[in-house]
């Protein structure tokens, strides 16, 4: 029996964008973890450090997201290790977004005045101290609104998780466009959820920028 898109069918897609705003969160949390890392090592002192930082940024950064999700799901079983469809999405799109992010933190850890880190050194400062007292306050600040649209873009990109039967916003929205044959109304709903949930970011990183622009 066809269905009309109505409210109890919206409800359902509404549920459903719980799933995508704690898989965005999930992934920026622990892919923020390592783009940190991955930032530092660009960085460093280290001619491999730096070396192995780069490549895995142009890996990640020159291969879709999809094509790496797929490798993450159905590459890991060949390896033996086998992962539940959710934990497959959420190291994949940790690592996309670990290497995103530690280029643009990259980028705000060397925007941060040279002189600043030559002073803190001859101060005696050690480079623990310097990198978390000093360089990432500041670099936190510089790449705050670049790390805001990365995290819109993140919002967007999980809509690949449907392909993989996640039930999230996408995929909820693909159930009901089967079961109403209304994929206007639904999709219209869809993008309006997703609308919603990234314009405060959007919002907000241009409101940031602004500041920062108007402090210089």
């Amino acid at each position: 029996m066809i269905r009309s898109f109505g409210t109890s069918e919206f409800l359902f897609i509404l549920e459903a964008a719980k799933w995508t705003i704690l898989m965005s969160v999930l992934a920026f949390i622990v892919g923020g973890s390592g783009g940190l890392l991955v930032a530092l090592a660009r960085t460093s002192n280290s001619k491999v450090l730096r070396w192995a930082a780069t490549v895995y940024i142009q890996i990640f950064q020159g291969t879709p997201l999809l094509i790496q999700l797929f490798f993450v799901y159905f590459g890991l079983p060949l390896l033996g290790i086998k992962v539940d469809v959710w934990v497959a999405l959420i190291i994949g799109l940790s690592l996309h977004t670990s290497a995103f992010l530690g280029e643009i933190w990259r980028g705000s850890i060397q925007a941060v005045p040279s002189g600043q880190s030559e002073a803190a050194r001859a101060l005696g400062i050690g480079y623990v101290s310097l990198m978390k007292d000093v360089v990432l306050p500041q670099a936190f600040r510089i790449g705050l609104p670049a790390t805001i649209g990365f995290l819109v873009n993140l919002i967007k990109g999980t809509a690949l998780a449907a392909l993989l039967g996640v039930v999230e916003l996408t995929r909820s929205g693909q159930l009901m466009a089967n079961i109403t044959f209304e994929p206007l109304k639904v999709y219209g709903a869809v993008g309006f959820l997703y609308f919603i949930i990234c314009l405060p970011l959007t919002y907000a990183s241009g409101r940031i920028e602004r500041r920062l622009n108007a402090g210089h």
